[in-house]
């Protein structure tokens, strides 16, 4: 990556000195500067819908096909196709299950109607036995004998327990037989409900584009992007649809480039491998902070971003994912004074710079305008003509 660059040689290097002095100067002379550092980024969209893997949460699904990542698609075409063959086994069981349990209660059916049966036909026995003894106990005694009699009466005490009984035992056998059936019930709406999640499932197999965009799947958390034939599970992020006429480019500028790079800056794109297209855009971020952004490699990156005109999208068929070379202007200067930041001396803030006048080698107190990584525009205290000093002295620090 270049540090800095200008459109024409800013400096003369005399070699034998100047005015006596045996060091290298140069002799400032105003033109036309350009300061730039350059960088390469990715083009991501500021707009996009996520688009998740289909079906219900915790559902495996098997990836069959796809479109290409970075395709256009239009709203309601297909992007993804995926097959759920566990789905369809835990559907045959459901349906099983189903049929197992409709069984069941005819079974139980069948069961509380015979005990049912064999209830009503022993109650009825006791009350037709009831009834005679009923009889023969209010009989007259002088029509029966008294032993008759007395076991009549006993005979309906007896009945009548006996029935007292067998309709407690009807009542609780109907009641037992509704809590069977009820959770023969329960277990067939289980069933049931399993049936139709399953065939939610299977319908949920392909994923339509809901608006237009350009398909760009998404990576996992190792970096890795879905291939034919992955698992993977309903519910996931599975890809994005970028809305193309959104762009920007994220940049990462090392540290000491990117000093006095600011929102505004200006910034020239061009998609990798087509230098002669050129898109002129501003920054509209620069984070304030700079990081590193790989491990192993202490050195400090700024983040920066920059629009891209949509009708600059549009003309380039540009799409979320493309590399762009970048060029971020510190300064662009007509009849400028620059000098080499070599030259520079910073001491107890203030930048000051060795010129050479009258065989002799005098410090000069200077401003400066836009700081680019290899000169900077002087805003006051030199001239055109000024020969300065390339090797200053040791005293202070060099910017």
């Amino acid at each position: 990556m270049k540090r800095s660059a200008y459109l024409s040689l800013l400096f003369f290097l005399a070699a034998c000195g100047v005015d006596g002095v045996d060091a290298p100067v140069e002799v400032l002379a105003p033109r036309n500067a350009e300061l730039f550092v350059e960088a390469q980024g990715e083009l991501k969209s500021t707009a996009a819908t996520v688009l998740l893997v289909p079906g219900p949460t915790f559902a495996n699904r098997q990836l069959l096909w796809m479109v290409p990542d970075g395709t256009r698609v239009k709203a309601g075409e297909i992007v993804a196709r995926f097959s759920a063959s566990q789905s369809e086994l835990d559907l045959t069981q459901a349906e099983i299950d189903v049929r197992r349990q409709l069984l069941a209660r005819a079974g139980k059916e069948g069961e509380l109607g015979t005990i049912g049966a064999r209830l009503d036909a022993s109650l009825a026995q006791v009350d037709t036995n009831l009834r005679i003894a009923e009889r023969y106990a209010d009989a007259d005694l002088d029509m029966f004998a008294r032993n008759e009699v007395l076991d009549a009466v006993q005979d309906a005490e007896y009945l009548g327990t006996q029935r007292d009984f067998l309709t407690w035992k009807q009542d609780q056998s109907a009641e037992r037989g509704a809590a069977e059936v009820a959770v023969i019930d329960s277990a067939k709406a289980s069933a049931e409900f399993r049936v139709k999640q399953r065939n939610e499932d299977l319908q949920a197999l392909e994923l339509r584009a809901p608006n237009d965009g350009v398909f760009a799947l998404e990576s996992d958390w190792g970096g890795e992007k879905p291939q034919v034939g992955s698992s993977l599970w309903a519910g996931r992020e599975f890809g994005s649809l970028p809305d193309p006429s959104k762009l920007e480019v994220t940049l990462a500028v090392p540290q000491l480039d990117a000093e006095g790079l600011a929102i505004g800056a200006a910034v020239e794109l061009s998609p990798l491998g087509r230098p002669e297209s050129v898109i002129r855009t501003t920054l509209s971020q620069v984070s304030q902070a700079a990081q590193v952004r790989n491990r192993g490699d202490t050195s400090k990156y700024v983040t920066m971003r920059a629009p891209v005109p949509a009708e600059d999208a549009a003309r380039l068929g540009l799409v979320p994912g493309a590399s762009v070379r970048a060029r971020l202007y510190h300064a662009r200067a007509e009849n400028a004074l620059t000098v080499p930041n070599v030259a520079l001396i910073v001491r107890d803030g203030t930048t000051s710079v060795d010129v050479v006048r009258g065989g002799a080698v005098e410090r000069v107190a200077i401003e400066l305008g836009a700081r680019g990584a290899a000169r900077s525009v002087v805003a006051s205290g030199l001239s055109a003509g000024d020969a300065v000093l390339l090797t200053p002295s040791k005293e202070g620090s060099k910017g």
